[in-house]
C-alpha cells in the first residue's frame, strides 16, 4: 500500500483503516466522551452519561431463549445495523413477583423469556490503561432477581473499574433437567449457568471497547450469585473466563445429581401434561411458571462434574485469588419474614419446636449450645442457629478448603445497624442480615459517617482485589489471608481469629 505524503491525507487513511479493523472485530473501538457510542462485535451501542460515568444498558449477549431455543444452551445474539439505544435496560427474566425489604428484585421492566441482556458501567474519568472488570451475578435463590436491580455506576466510578451486571434464566426456564432434554444435547438443567458463561464470553470479546481489561475479570455475586460464582469456578466450561472471584453469603451449595434432577423434571413435565420437549416448549410461559418446583444448578457431568465442596477439596479448580464471607446475622431476615412480618412472634415456648422442625435428627444436640439465656429474644436465638448452620460455618469450611490450593481471603460483615434505614416493624434487632452488605460494596450508603466510612472501605477492598488479587491498599486497614477473618464493622475493621468459635463451627463442620 502506497502511503500519501500529505499529513492530513495520511491521517484520513489511518482513520479509515482503524475504522475498517473495528468493523471487522479485529480492533476494539474505545468509548468516546463526545457521543458515548461503542461498537461491539454485534453492533454499536450509545450509552447515557450521568454523575457516575456512562452506562450502556440492555445489550443483548445472546439470542432470546424463546420458542425452539427454550431449554437450549444460549445461542449467539443477532447483529444490528443502527446504533442501539443503551439508555434502557432489557427486561428481567421470567419470574414471580418478589416482596423484599429492598423492593421487587426483578427491577425495572416486565419479566420475559426474552431477557438475556447485560449492562456496562464505565467511569467518567479517561483511563490511562485498561481497567479491571467486575462482573456481578445477582442472587435470588435462582428464581428471582435481575442485573439491572443493581446500579453499578457508583462502584465503577469510585473504584475506577468497569462493572457489568447481567440477567440469566431463572426457575424452570434456567434449571429444568429432563431426560428428553438431555438426549438433545447430552445434558440439561444448567441453562442459567450457561447464560452466565455466555455473558463472560461476551465480556472477553467486547469489554476492551469499553476500556476494560479482558485479561483481568473478577466475578462477584451474593447468595445464589455467590453460589453461581463458585459453580463457575469449578466448571470446566468457564476456565479462563475470569481471573478472580468473590462469593458473598453463598458458595458451596449442594446440587442434585443428574438422575435426581431429571426425575424431578419428569414430574414437572407431567404436571404440565407433557412428555417431550416439543410439548414443553409449546406451553405458555405463564403455565410453566405456575408449576411449583425446587430450582438449582445440577451436577450434570458436563457443566458441573462434581459438588463444589468436593472440587475444592481435591483442588479441581483454577488457582485464582478468592474472597468469601458472610454477614454476622444472616438468618435474622428469614426469621423476621417467617414470624414478625407475618404477624406473629416466636415465643420462648415455641423456640425448641422451631429448632426441631429445622433439624429433627440433631435438635437435642443443638439446643443446649444455643440457650435462650444467651440471646435477647427467641427470634435471635433461632436466627443464630440458622446463620451458623447455613452460612457462617459452610463459608468458613469451604474457604479453608480453597486456602489449601490458592490465596483466599475471608470476611464477616458486621454492621448491627445495616438495615435500620428501612424501619421494619420488628420485635428484635435485625442486625446485619442476608444481603445487607451489598449496598456497602456498591457505594449506596448515605447513613451515618461511620457507615459511609465502612462502605468506602468495602468498595476499596473489593475493587483493589479486582485490580491486584489482594484487597489491601494504602488507605485501608490490613486484611490478612485466611485463616484470619476480616471483621467489616463501622467501629472495628480488622482481623479476627475467633470466627469459628463464635459461630460454633465445631457443631456444624464435619
Amino acid at each position: 500500500m502506497k502511503l500519501p505524503r500529505s499529513p492530513r491525507r495520511l491521517a484520513r487513511v489511518i482513520a479509515s483503516l482503524l475504522a475498517s479493523l473495528t468493523a471487522l472485530g479485529l480492533l476494539a473501538a474505545p468509548a468516546r466522551a463526545t457521543d458515548n457510542v461503542v461498537r461491539t462485535h454485534t453492533g454499536a451501542v450509545a450509552g447515557v452519561s450521568g454523575p457516575d460515568g456512562t452506562s450502556y444498558l440492555g445489550i443483548p449477549y445472546a439470542a432470546p431463549p424463546t420458542g425452539a431455543l427454550r431449554w437450549k444452551p444460549p445461542a449467539p445474539a443477532a447483529p444490528w445495523k443502527d446504533v442501539r439505544d443503551g439508555s434502557k435496560p432489557g427486561d428481567p427474566c421470567t419470574q414471580s413477583g418478589s416482596k423484599t425489604p429492598w423492593g421487587d428484585l426483578a427491577g425495572p421492566g416486565t419479566p420475559s423469556e426474552d431477557c438475556l441482556y447485560l449492562n456496562v458501567h464505565v467511569p467518567s474519568r479517561h483511563p490511562s490503561r485498561p481497567r479491571p472488570v467486575m462482573v456481578w451475578i445477582h442472587g435470588g435463590g435462582y428464581t428471582i432477581g435481575s442485573g439491572t436491580f443493581y446500579d453499578g455506576g457508583a462502584l465503577a466510578d469510585r473504584g475506577d473499574v468497569v462493572v457489568v451486571t447481567l440477567n440469566y434464566r431463572l426457575g424452570a426456564f434456567g434449571f429444568l433437567a429432563h431426560p428428553a432434554l438431555s438426549a438433545e444435547s447430552g445434558h440439561s438443567g444448567n441453562y442459567g449457568l450457561l447464560d452466565q458463561q455466555a455473558a463472560l464470553r461476551w465480556v472477553r470479546r467486547n469489554i476492551g471497547a469499553f476500556g476494560g481489561d479482558a485479561g483481568n475479570v473478577t466475578v462477584f455475586g451474593e447468595s445464589a450469585g455467590g453460589g453461581s460464582v463458585c459453580q463457575n469456578l469449578i466448571s470446566p466450561l468457564a476456565r479462563g473466563l475470569f481471573h478472580r472471584a468473590v462469593a458473598q453469603s453463598g458458595c458451596a451449595f449442594p446440587t442434585p445429581d443428574r438422575r435426581t434432577a431429571e426425575t424431578a423434571g419428569e414430574r414437572f413435565a407431567t404436571a404440565l401434561g407433557c412428555a417431550d420437549p416439543a410439548c414443553l416448549r409449546a406451553r405458555p410461559a405463564a403455565e410453566v411458571q405456575a408449576v411449583p418446583g425446587r430450582w438449582t444448578p445440577v451436577e450434570d457431568g458436563h457443566v458441573l462434574r462434581a459438588q463444589v465442596t468436593e472440587a475444592f477439596r481435591t483442588g479441581d479448580h483454577p488457582r485464582i485469588p478468592i474472597m468469601q464471607g458472610s454477614t454476622r446475622d444472616e438468618a435474622r431476615l428469614t426469621v423476621a419474614t417467617t414470624y414478625d412480618l407475618a404477624g406473629r412472634r416466636l415465643t420462648a415456648e415455641e423456640y425448641p419446636a422451631a429448632v426441631r422442625r429445622a433439624f429433627p435428627a440433631r435438635a437435642d444436640e443443638i439446643l443446649p449450645r444455643y440457650p435462650l439465656s444467651d440471646y435477647g429474644t427467641p427470634a435471635e436465638a433461632l436466627a443464630a442457629v440458622l446463620t451458623d448452620a447455613q452460612f457462617a460455618c459452610p463459608s468458613h469450611a469451604s474457604t479453608a478448603l480453597l486456602a489449601r490450593h490458592t490465596r483466599a481471603y475471608a470476611y464477616e460483615f458486621n454492621d448491627p445497624h445495616a438495615m435500620d434505614h428501612l424501619g421494619l416493624p420488628l420485635s428484635f434487632p435485625l442486625g446485619a442480615p442476608h444481603g445487607s452488605e451489598i449496598r456497602y460494596v456498591f457505594g449506596g450508603v448515605t447513613d451515618t459517617p461511620e457507615q459511609r466510612r465502612l462502605s468506602d472501605r468495602m468498595l476499596s477492598y473489593w475493587t483493589t482485589f479486582a485490580r491486584t488479587g489482594t484487597p489491601n491498599g494504602p488507605a485501608t486497614p490490613a486484611w490478612y489471608p485466611f485463616p484470619r477473618v476480616q471483621n467489616l464493622s463501622p467501629t472495628d475493621t480488622g482481623p479476627m481469629t475467633t470466627f469459628a468459635r463464635d459461630h460454633k463451627c465445631d457443631l456444624w463442620t464435619t
